[in-house]
């Protein structure tokens, strides 16, 4: 099956869309994508578990293609709604993921979204609300929103007697202080219901004849308003690695440690999160420190190495980590994350080939989720340490 599919996927279209890995009966596994083609066949050079098994357990692979990434993501909430595929609602407790909640009207003159938890949804009966998802995160589902109402300028503050932001940004039709009537309103909100059920052409129609202006914004919609594309989701591409993060902290150089942290399959592993008082390397020489967290660690051969080193800094430091790695005779991949250009995460890969980047590229949140919980760990020792000097 993998060489076929391999083959088939050369036909995919460079394009935004969605894809649907089937074996003889159901679909296993749905995902988006930017770019049908690229996303299919970085699943080849993939290290994962989940992928490998994804791939085995496959007969049939088929894509619908969208104008937009905003609408590969909607669809694929909506065909995750459908299919509940085994590979999607494997990766989460299915009470976390996202629904989007719109009121019927007859629940509320002037309705707008909401998020709410799959654990929420008895709270909002389908006789009364429309729900759409799932969403596998809340970043995702806050993202479509803020695409769609440039679209269909909900307001979420309506009869407030007060401007809300989004009418002054130009984002509300001034529901909030009367400007617009409940019928021109759930009109808008019409729209809004259609075009997250998938109907398109039918928005279309109906923009062309209300709203020309907003049919304009629908087609030259910024798809990297999604961060640049895959990036939205902890992808299945990541299911499967386990990643150990390390980040130092100190205040001017008193109360350093250095924390590690460890994540298998997207989920933190706290019972195997470990903490370094930094003994030997000078104060403010956060790259010492960090060579002597990491050749402690690698003095621990009991502790399984992970597929991937993730380090809280830049070139100096994912050099430092590699070369280590290197003297030790261990091949694992390093990867840095350190503020760049407009305060944006730029990653320094140091050991990856460029399959394995693109598939850690797409993986960004949780890469990023890894950094964050690195820091928080470190961080909570280094403070207690302080409070314990103060005392």
């Amino acid at each position: 099956m993998k060489e076929e599919v391999l083959k088939y996927a050369q036909r995919f279209p460079d394009a935004p869309g969605v894809y649907l890995f089937k074996d003889k009966e159901k679909v296993l596994y749905v995902g988006k994508a930017g770019s049908l083609r690229k996303r299919i066949k970085s699943y080849f050079s993939s290290r994962s578990k989940k992928v490998i098994k994804l791939l085995e357990e496959s007969k049939k692979l088929e894509y619908i293609p969208t104008e937009t990434v905003l609408e590969a993501l909607i669809l694929e909430a909506n065909l995750i709604k459908r299919y509940w595929p085994i590979y999607n609602v494997r990766q989460k407790d299915d009470r976390s993921f996202v629904y989007i909640a719109i009121p019927d009207f007859k629940v509320k003159e002037f309705p707008f979204p909401i998020l709410i938890r799959g654990k929420q949804i008895e709270k909002y009966p389908p006789s009364n609300f429309h729900l759409f998802g799932p969403y596998q995160s809340y970043s995702v589902a806050k993202k479509v929103l803020f695409l769609l109402r440039k679209i269909f300028p909900y307001c979420s503050s309506p009869n407030a007697n007060r401007p809300c932001f989004y009418y002054q940004i130009g984002l509300c039709k001034g529901a909030c202080i009367g400007k617009i009537s409940a019928t021109d309103y759930q009109r808008i909100i019409h729209n809004l219901l259609l075009f997250l059920r998938g109907e398109r052409e039918k928005v279309v129609r109906n923009l062309e004849k209300e709203s020309p202006e907003k049919l304009k914004v629908l087609q030259e919609i910024e798809d990297s308003s999604l961060i640049t594309r895959e990036e939205l989701q902890e992808e299945i591409t990541s299911a499967g690695l386990k990643i150990e993060g390390y980040d130092i902290s100190h205040f001017a150089g008193r109360g350093r440690y250095g924390s590690m942290v460890v994540f298998q399959d997207n989920q933190p592993i706290k019972e195997e999160y470990r903490i370094f008082k930094i003994k030997e390397s000078k104060a403010q020489d956060d790259v010492g420190a960090l060579k002597e967290v990491i050749e402690r660690r690698l003095k621990h051969k009991e502790w399984r190495y992970p597929d991937l080193f993730l380090i809280d800094g830049g070139k100096a430091q994912v050099e430092a980590v590699y070369n280590l790695l290197i003297q030790a005779g261990v091949s694992t991949p390093v990867l840095g994350i350190v503020k760049g250009k407009e305060n944006r995460d730029e990653i320094i890969f140091k050991g990856v080939n460029r399959e394995i980047k693109e598939l850690l590229s797409a993986s960004k949140p949780i890469l990023q989720y890894v950094r964050d919980e690195a820091h928080r760990f470190a961080l909570k020792f280094c403070r207690r340490s302080l409070q314990n000097l103060k005392k």
